[in-house]
Formats: C-alpha cells, sequence, structure tokens
C-alpha cells in the first residue's frame, strides 16, 4: 500500500478520538477531527486579533496536525493534572510512531509543525495555541457551561489556560476576560 494511502486511513481514526468539551446546539461530545476543523477556520476569522505578522498557511496546518498524536496517545483533557504528568511522552512517542508512516521528507514536515505547536515558541505557534484553547472556552460559555460544570473547573483554572491570550494581544485579553465574567455570572464556575 502506498505510504500516504496508508496514513489517510490510519488518521481517519481521529474521528473517534473524544474530548470532554459538548457541542453546543446537540451536547454531544466533540472528536478531536471536529476540533481541528474548528480552530483551523477560526484561524482565518481571528487573525486581525493578533500584534504579531503570522503565516496563516502555516497557522492551518498546525493546527490540523496539532491533535494526530492523540490517534495514539489519547486526549488528555487540559485541566487533568495526573494526565498532563505522562502527556510529553506518549505524545512525543505517538508523533514518532504517527508520522514514521509517511515518507521521510513528509514525516518530517508533520513531525516539525507538531514540536512547533507544542513548544510554542513562535509567533505562529502561539496564534495556534490561543486558538486551540479559545475555541472551547466559547463552546462552554455558549454550552451552558458544558464540560467546566461536569468537571469541577474554577474560574482561575480557565483564566491560567487562557494565559497565552492575554500575552499575544490587547483583543484575545479581552475576549478573555469576557468569557471569563459571563461565565462567571451565569454559575459556571466552581468555588
Amino acid at each position: 500500500m502506498n505510504k500516504e494511502i496508508e496514513f489517510t486511513i490510519e488518521i481517519e481514526k481521529l474521528k473517534n478520538i473524544f474530548r470532554r468539551t459538548k457541542h453546543i446546539y446537540d451536547n454531544k461530545y466533540e472528536n478531536d477531527a471536529e476540533h481541528s476543523w474548528h480552530i483551523a477556520v477560526m484561524a482565518m476569522i481571528f487573525k486581525d486579533y493578533v500584534d504579531f505578522e503570522i503565516d496563516e498557511l502555516k497557522v492551518i496546518k498546525m493546527l490540523l496536525v496539532h491533535d494526530l498524536v492523540e490517534i495514539y496517545a489519547g486526549d488528555t483533557y487540559c485541566y487533568d493534572t495526573e494526565g498532563y504528568k505522562t502527556k510529553e511522552k506518549r505524545e512525543l512517542n505517538a508523533a514518532k510512531k504517527l508520522f514514521s508512516i509517511l515518507p521521510e521528507g513528509k514525516s518530517k514536515i508533520f513531525f516539525d509543525l507538531w514540536r512547533e505547536f507544542e513548544d510554542m515558541k513562535t509567533n505562529d505557534s502561539l496564534y495556534a495555541n490561543s486558538l486551540d484553547r479559545l475555541c472551547p472556552m466559547i463552546i462552554n460559555l455558549y454550552g451552558d457551561g458544558g464540560s467546566w460544570n461536569e468537571n469541577i473547573v474554577r474560574r482561575e483554572m480557565v483564566e491560567k489556560r487562557g494565559e497565552v491570550l492575554t500575552n499575544i494581544s490587547e483583543k484575545f485579553k479581552n475576549i478573555l476576560t469576557e468569557i471569563l465574567d459571563e461565565a462567571e455570572s451565569r454559575g459556571y464556575f466552581h468555588e
């Protein structure tokens, strides 16, 4: 079998990796493929919210690739402190395994996109990470508290998770503050 076809078949499994975030309209858990699509579209919508130059196409690619490793590593809920202790190692091993299916040159491209996203050292990766964090916040706010209610999430937890937003632009900082204040006024956070 052609390596590109083999990889295409393998990444279809992303549709079966479910997250803790629920859809706003039907209360079903979103899968990683839906999440990746959603934030890739957001990359086009919010690009004028950052105060620095970004490579929009690269950010979109990064967002489409960043969760592929969860096919093997599983999704680690962002507030799961125990899961985060092994997340980096699990995901690195998963990245090596998954991307090695591709021919060498393509494998390196995918691995490098994933690594850049994880390292959060470039403007593109900071923007990508801000969207990865913002999207579930919007969904939880407009989904009646969603996973925040189910998982006993406190305001300061979401605030900490959103720090990347406050560091990249005033517009994103304002959005984060609005989301936090509105969620608190609706009683979505636990004490």
